[in-house]
């Protein structure tokens, strides 16, 4: 055996994994599929201005721990996530606070704004919510769903808010200060001069191949090492035996603008279902410089396919017991860790992920032998 650890991925669960790991002393080799480390969260140098290339990272959590780790890795600016919605040529603010509230209707009391949502939510009374449409009314009103949600959403999913389920909405947050802090944890910040410097910081004097499928090349890299943590899809490791998971998936168009600024705004969305994108990104507010140009992405929800990036997890029941199958048979894996937003088919914030990966490495650094998974 040349390395104590195979990791599969140089995402935020699987670099955690490998800086943690390193760290106690065992010799890891990471195998990236991609041509650059950080998975989704990699950052790349445009003209000076540091891209998202996969979409926006905000880094937030309450989590002091986490938030001292990060910042221990390299400096995060003080970058506040405030962003707006645009419908009809009109802007509004987000998260529905009382700005957006004044917008839409011009109250500027908290008890005024209270009365025009009770109000809005009427024709919901005593009904029983049967699709997203529904729900989302029942919860904020017929105004806010047509302005902020239905477009937006519909969009996103590739269908109409009529043919979503209920449960997709459980609740929208509501504010009635003027707040228009997206988030609402006590740390949040941008790492200054972009991810990819963490990501660097993760895997100094770390293996890392890049342009490497592991899947490609399975049985050599598993004898390469005593164990494999593997953060890729779950059903792809399983060669799709049970079928595959569902997505939804996202292409990116990105535009150097020779203006020093464009929108004003690091995040700006579109919420008409006839606007083609769901929002315009300005990655210069994210981490700002002084230059004369300016870089934007615009974002477009797409249906997924086999062999498109995976995304979002689609959340429902013929997923999740689809799901709950390969879950079933990665647990009879030995020596594999399965961990990380595709392996676990779940949406993670990035500080989950972190968590995750602590969790991961405490409990294998603590197990002698790899039998059937608990």
């Amino acid at each position: 055996m040349k390395y104590d650890y195979v990791i599969v991925g140089s995402g935020f669960f699987g670099a955690i994994c490998a800086y943690e790991l390193n760290k106690l002393k065992k010799k890891v080799l990471v195998l990236e599929k991609r041509n650059h480390i950080g998975g989704n969260a990699y950052t790349s140098d445009c003209a000076g201005v540091q891209v998202h290339q996969y979409g926006a990272h905000i880094f937030h959590t309450n989590d002091t721990s986490i938030w001292n780790y990060v910042n221990d890795l390299v400096p995060f600016n003080r970058f506040t996530n405030s962003p707006l919605a645009m419908h009809k040529g009109k802007l509004f603010n987000l998260p529905f606070n009382m700005n957006t509230f004044h917008q839409l209707w011009g109250v500027t009391k908290p008890e005024e704004a209270k009365a025009k949502i009770k109000e809005q939510r009427a024709e919901m009374e005593g009904r029983e919510p049967k699709n997203l449409e529904e729900q989302a009314i029942s919860l904020v009103g017929r105004d806010m769903y047509e302005t902020l949600i239905k477009g937006y959403t519909e969009k996103q999913w590739g269908c109409a808010a009529t043919e979503l389920p209920a449960f997709i909405i459980r609740r929208l947050p509501v504010r009635f200060t003027y707040d228009n802090n997206y988030f609402s944890d006590r740390y949040q910040g941008i790492p200054i001069g972009g991810y990819t410097k963490m990501f660097e910081k993760l895997l100094e004097g770390i293996e890392v191949q890049l342009n490497t499928d592991y899947l490609l090349n399975k049985k050599n890299y598993d004898e390469l090492a005593e164990s494999v943590i593997y953060t890729g899809p779950i059903d792809a490791y399983f060669n799709y035996e049970l079928g595959a998971l569902d997505y939804r998936s996202l292409a990116f168009e990105h535009e150097k603008i020779d203006k020093e600024n464009y929108q004003g705004n690091a995040v700006i969305n579109y919420t008409e279902r006839e606007v083609p994108y769901t929002r315009i990104i300005e990655h210069k507010h994210f981490d700002p410089i002084d230059c004369p140009h300016t870089i934007i992405s615009k974002e477009y929800p797409k249906d997924w396919v086999l062999g498109d990036e995976p995304y979002y997890p689609v959340n429902d029941d013929k997923n999740m017991e689809l799901f709950k199958r390969y879950r079933k048979k990665s647990k009879l894996e030995k020596n594999v860790w399965f961990g990380g937003r595709l392996a676990e088919y779940k949406y993670y914030d990035m500080h989950q992920v972190i968590r995750s990966a602590f969790n991961l490495v405490e409990k294998i650094a603590n197990t002698d032998t790899r039998e059937v998974k608990e």
